[in-house]
C-alpha cells in the first residue's frame, strides 16, 4: 500500500480528475498523449513531442500549465537561435547615479514548463546549452550559476517529415529526454468536434485548479508509490532484452538492433510505471503499468540497423516483441 494517508489520497484523486476534466473541456481526444504527459510531468522528466504541424502541441503544453497554475514560454527554434536567446545574457545597464553595470536578463528557460518548438532545427550548439539546462536544473552565465525554479519541465517538439536544414539530436541526448510521445491525427469523430469548439469566437478555456506546491506535492506521492521486489526484476529483464548481445535479447532484437537502451531507461521505466499507477488510482505498481509505459521510455533509445531499414522494420513492432 502507499504512505500516503487515506485523506490525502482521496485528495490528490480528486486533483487528478480535475485536471483530466479540465484538459477535455479544451484539448479533443489524445488521451493517451495527454496522460502521458502527465505521467512525465509527475516524473520531473522532459519529453520529446513527435508530430506533424497542426496537430495541436503547443494549445496542449499551455492548457497544461494554465490548468496547474505553472509559468509557461515558448521558443521557436531557429537556424540563428544562440544560447542567449534561450539562457539570458548580461546587459550593460545605467544607473540613476549616472553609474554602469551588468545586470543579468533571465531568458524564456526561466519558467516552470518551456516548449522548444521544432528543437532540430537549431544548431548543436544551442541545443546541447538547452540539454545542459534540462539536466543540471541550473543556468550559468557569466561565471554566475542560477537554478532553476521547480518544476521544470521541457516539451520539446520535432516535425517528423521534414529533414531539410535540421539538426538531429544525437542518440545520447536523446536518452536524456524521459518520454518520447508521438501525436496521432484525431478521428473523424474528434475532428467534427474540434470544428464544433473552435468555429466561434468564443474559443474554450481550462481554469485555474493547481499552483506549484500542489504539483510538487503530486510528484512527490508518485515517488512513493510501492513496487513489488518481482518488478524491479522485470522492468531490468525487459532493458536487458533489447540489446542484441544480451542472453535475454529476443530474435527481433538480435536480428533488428544495433544499439539497445541503458541504465537510465530502467530508470524511467521504473519512475513511470509509479506515476502511471498514480495517474490510474492504484496504490501499487503491477505489470500493467510497466506495459503502459513501454513504448514511450524505449522508443527513442532503440538503435536499428540496416536490416530493420531494409525490410521496413519499425522500432514499435520490436518494442512490442518485448512485452
Amino acid at each position: 500500500m502507499s504512505t500516503t494517508p487515506e485523506n490525502e489520497w482521496s485528495g490528490i484523486l480528486d486533483n487528478i480528475k480535475q485536471i483530466r476534466e479540465e484538459t477535455a473541456r479544451v484539448i479533443v481526444g489524445q488521451d493517451a498523449v495527454i496522460e502521458q504527459m502527465l505521467v512525465a510531468l509527475l516524473c520531473r522528466g522532459h519529453c520529446l513531442i513527435v508530430g506533424v504541424p497542426g496537430l495541436a502541441k503547443t494549445l496542449l503544453v499551455s492548457t497544461l500549465g494554465n490548468i496547474l497554475g505553472l509559468g509557461f514560454h515558448r521558443i521557436q527554434f531557429t537556424p540563428d537561435l544562440m544560447p542567449p536567446d534561450i539562457l539570458g545574457s548580461e546587459i550593460l545597464q545605467t544607473m540613476d547615479d549616472g553609474s554602469r553595470r551588468f545586470e543579468f536578463v533571465p531568458g524564456p528557460i526561466f519558467t516552470n514548463l518551456l516548449l522548444a518548438d521544432e528543437i532540430n532545427r537549431t544548431p548543436p550548439k544551442t541545443q546541447a546549452a538547452l540539454l545542459e539546462a534540462m539536466q543540471e536544473k541550473q543556468v550559468t552565465v557569466a561565471g554566475q550559476t542560477r537554478r532553476l525554479e521547480e518544476p521544470f519541465i521541457v516539451y520539446a517538439t520535432q516535425n517528423p517529415v521534414e529533414h531539410e536544414g535540421t539538426y538531429p539530436l544525437p542518440e545520447a541526448q536523446l536518452d536524456r529526454f524521459f518520454f518520447q510521445i508521438l501525436i496521432q491525427y484525431p478521428t473523424v469523430q474528434e475532428e467534427e468536434e474540434i470544428l464544433r469548439r473552435t468555429g466561434g469566437l468564443n474559443m474554450p478555456e481550462a481554469s485555474t485548479i493547481m499552483n506549484a506546491d500542489k504539483v510538487l506535492a503530486l510528484q512527490k506521492a508518485a515517488s512513493e508509490i510501492p513496487v513489488p521486489d518481482h518488478i524491479y526484476g522485470s522492468i531490468v529483464k525487459i532493458v536487458q532484452s533489447t540489446r542484441p548481445d544480451s542472453p535475454d535479447a529476443t530474435e527481433a532484437v538480435k536480428k533488428y538492433v544495433s544499439w539497445g537502451a541503458g541504465p537510465r531507461a530502467a530508470q524511467c521505466l521504473l519512475r513511470a510505471s509509479r506515476a502511471i499507477a498514480l495517474l490510474r488510482g492504484k496504490t501499487t505498481v503491477s505489470m500493467e503499468e510497466v506495459k503502459a509505459v513501454l513504448h514511450p521510455v524505449l522508443r527513442h533509445r532503440l538503435i536499428l540497423n540496416y536490416n530493420a531499414t531494409g525490410e521496413g522494420i519499425r522500432v514499435e513492432s520490436i518494442i512490442d516483441s518485448l512485452a
